[in-house]
């Protein structure tokens, strides 16, 4: 994988990234519309404004780059299949969690080369002081956490404590559960939960903040790209849940994602619990 995202590019896309999450900000403090999609997922103008904000700033920071917004509209498979390279981003992640006013909603944008993604900023402008937080992942440079007006900070998973000494925290979705999602808990040693909404959850599982986070629902590769960049820039994976393999895109006609499993290692226990949460009953 070639070192595509230098210092300096890297500088410039978290300033831009920034500057939309302050539109988005905009919009969040004020009255806004809600829209339902095709899907019957909601849209607000916020959606839009940092989906022309973040491909503004990819197509004049890197030409050429062919880019896949969850609001561009579908762009054939036959035509994706060909991009070596190509930036994934999902403008709003947490739409329902904004329009709850909850603050757990983040801009993401991925870099992706031949179905990995080795490149990830996920941003939380309401997360933490006025600014928000941010999370980046470079693959073979590391992974960071940034506070408004602050340095980049080192972050890493953390190893698996001994239940018996220290919970194992999991983080489940706020808005999304599953009866797979509550028969994988039934199956772990002593643990504790945590909910919350969006990327988020990957990025508590990079700083070392959470120990697992299964999503046994639906999403799509823009919800979780960026996100999987920095877990694995980490330290950390993200696998098919039921093959344990790394989560790659742009290799189907489909952008769903299958069910997954965030972890910063593997484990004989998380893994049992997951393949028994699997398993269709009889």
């Amino acid at each position: 994988m070639t070192n595509f995202v230098t210092d300096d590019l890297r500088s410039r896309l978290i300033e831009g990234v920034h500057a939309a999450g302050r539109e988005v900000m905009a919009v969040y403090r004020r009255d806004f519309e809600v829209a339902t999609k095709g899907d019957d997922s909601p849209l607000t103008e916020a959606d839009m404004a940092s989906h022309h904000a973040l491909v503004a700033l990819l197509e004049a920071a890197t030409p050429g780059v062919p880019i896949l917004s969850e609001e561009s509209g579908g762009i054939p498979f036959a035509t994706r299949r060909a991009w070596g390279r190509y930036w994934l981003i999902d403008p709003l992640d947490g739409t329902k969690e904004f329009i709850k006013k909850n603050g757990e909603f983040t801009l993401n944008v991925a870099l992706i080369e031949d179905g990995v993604p080795v490149f990830g900023i996920v941003h939380a402008p309401a997360v933490g002081d006025a600014g928000g937080t941010t999370w980046i992942g470079q693959h073979g440079q590391g992974a960071w956490k940034q506070q408004p007006g602050g340095s980049l900070e080192s972050i890493s998973v953390r190893a698996l404590p001994d239940p018996e000494q220290a919970v194992w925290k999991i983080v489940g979705s706020r808005s999304h559960g599953s009866d797979e999602f509550e028969a994988f808990c039934a199956g772990l040693p002593a643990h504790e939960r945590v909910s919350m909404g969006s990327s988020l959850k990957l990025c508590l599982v990079a700083e070392g903040a959470a120990d697992l986070y299964p999503r046994l629902a639906p999403t799509c590769e823009w919800d979780t790209a960026a996100a999987q960049a920095v877990v694995t820039a980490a330290g950390g994976d993200v696998l098919n849940a039921e093959t344990l393999e790394p989560l790659r895109c742009n290799q189907q006609d489909s952008v769903l994602n299958p069910f997954f499993i965030v972890c910063g290692q593997r484990d004989e226990r998380w893994e049992r619990a997951l393949r028994a949460s699997l398993k269709p009953e009889a």
